[in-house]
């Protein structure tokens, strides 16, 4: 009983590519960079061409029939593409191979010339693994061009009609394993829709495939031409077309770019925090309070100031004895030193330094001495963040001794940072003593 392959492959094979592609349809098309992405990996072929027995590997005889005579034939496939570079493929083939002029009768005779076979291709069905053997560019992400080869096995039915060849099998339809190897290019006119150009050869594994038995098995070839139709999300690239390696080159390049314009930015901003940071720590006025904590800039020069920049209301000039420096308000100031503490990694004085930096005030008050403040720090951190810290404490232990009354244009505040360490900044008792602001009386 005969069976009409060809419609039953074909409705097969559009159920089986209506589900695939519903299936790819619900897939996400992401386009973020480094994301993953979507690509249409199921495709059908429809072509046609010409079939004849000539093959590159028949003999000098040209196997049993000296001349070819071409045919139309026709033929389809379903793909799935697995990898870039490698894809699994069902085809179908129909059509007729004919050739005259048999080999076993005797050259130019016209016998030889009246004989001759036409075998009808009733079905022919074939999986066959596709290799696109250029889709690496190094720039373009979609190819243009894609050479392929393919190469598998299959089962056909067909039907030899031999004319004038004595020996030759009787008209009936025969079943043979083939192999079908191939190679062709592939032109993207879009996103779904590729020219095929192909050429395959059908190594019959049987020798009476054109009618007449011979000891050697029998090939024909199928020259073709069609178009082939990605199915899947529109917009999103054929798999087979596309190339990895300039993928990966073009989100590398906008990463780097990327890269480069954060790195700008936050040059950008350190350097308007350093002029900034100059800015507030300088002291226009030469009041010897910085712009920072100066809440009366501009002060003239001379103009006595209090720990605000403030002007002062300076009683009128009393002389005084000149007051020794003694053993007891040297024991002030180091109790002052010695209970001196700050909020962590801030200039703010903790109240618990209060009483013994209000002794202080009062002794700088009462016998007008000078007094030089040098703020320290440990080597923990960077140098311009330490410099900046020393300088703000030593100007914060100034305001609140101003606040209490001592005259501003009489302390010295400097900060040194980690650039004059009393102890190793290799353990934590020697960092701890590095940390420290130092009173001079003058």
């Amino acid at each position: 009983m005969k069976i009409n392959f060809t419609k039953l492959a074909l409705t097969l094979g559009v159920a089986g590519l209506a589900t695939a592609a519903s299936a790819q349809s619900m897939n996400s098309d992401s386009t973020k960079r480094f994301e993953k992405r979507s690509f249409r990996t199921w495709s059908i072929g429809l072509n046609g061409g010409m079939l004849t027995h000539y093959t590159p590997f028949n003999g000098p005889s040209n196997g049993d029939f000296a001349t070819p005579q071409e045919r139309w034939g026709y033929g389809g496939y379903i793909k799935k593409q697995i990898v870039p570079g490698f894809g699994i493929q069902a085809d179908f083939l129909g059509g007729r191979v004919k050739g005259f002029r048999a080999n076993l009768l005797p050259g130019g005779s016209a016998a030889q010339n009246n004989s001759g076979f036409r075998t009808k291709i009733e079905w022919a069905g074939s999986v066959s693994g596709n290799f696109t053997v250029a889709n690496l560019s190094l720039n373009q992400k979609r190819n243009i061009l894609s050479p392929y080869i393919t190469g598998g096995a299959g089962y056909m039915s067909s039907s030899p009609s031999v004319m004038n060849v004595p020996g030759a099998d009787p008209e009936h339809y025969t079943r043979n394993w083939f192999v079908p190897v191939g190679a062709g290019f592939k032109f993207g006119l879009s996103k779904g829709v590729n020219l095929d150009l192909g050429y395959t050869v059908y190594f019959m594994k049987t020798g009476g495939f054109d009618g007449v038995r011979t000891s050697t098995n029998d090939r024909f070839s199928y020259a073709h031409a069609g178009f082939e139709f990605a199915l899947g999300k529109k917009g999103s690239s054929q798999l087979q077309n596309f190339s990895p390696i300039a993928a990966i080159r073009e989100e590398s390049a906008a990463e780097s770019a990327d890269l480069r314009r954060m790195l700008s930015t936050a040059e950008q901003n350190a350097a308007r925090d350093r002029e900034q940071y100059a800015r507030d720590m300088g002291d226009d006025d030469g009041d010897g309070v910085a712009n920072k904590f100066d809440k009366c800039a501009g002060t003239p020069a001379g103009t006595v100031v209090d720990g605000s920049g403030c002007p002062l209301k300076v009683p009128a000039p009393v002389i005084r004895e000149k007051v020794v420096i003694t053993e007891a308000d040297r024991r002030v100031v180091g109790e002052a030193i010695k209970n001196l503490e700050f909020e962590l990694g801030k200039s703010t004085i903790k109240e618990k330094s209060f009483p013994t930096l209000d002794r202080v005030a009062s002794l700088l008050v009462e016998k007008d001495f000078g007094l030089k403040l040098a703020g320290h720090t440990d080597n923990t951190g960077s140098m311009e963040l330490n410099l900046r810290l020393s300088k703000e404490r030593a100007e914060a232990v100034k305001t609140y001794l101003v606040e209490k009354g001592a005259n501003a244009s009489r302390i010295e505040a400097t900060g040194y940072g980690p650039n004059q360490p009393i102890a190793s900044n290799k353990t934590a008792e020697g960092r701890q003593k590095n940390r420290r602001v130092e009173f001079t009386l003058l």
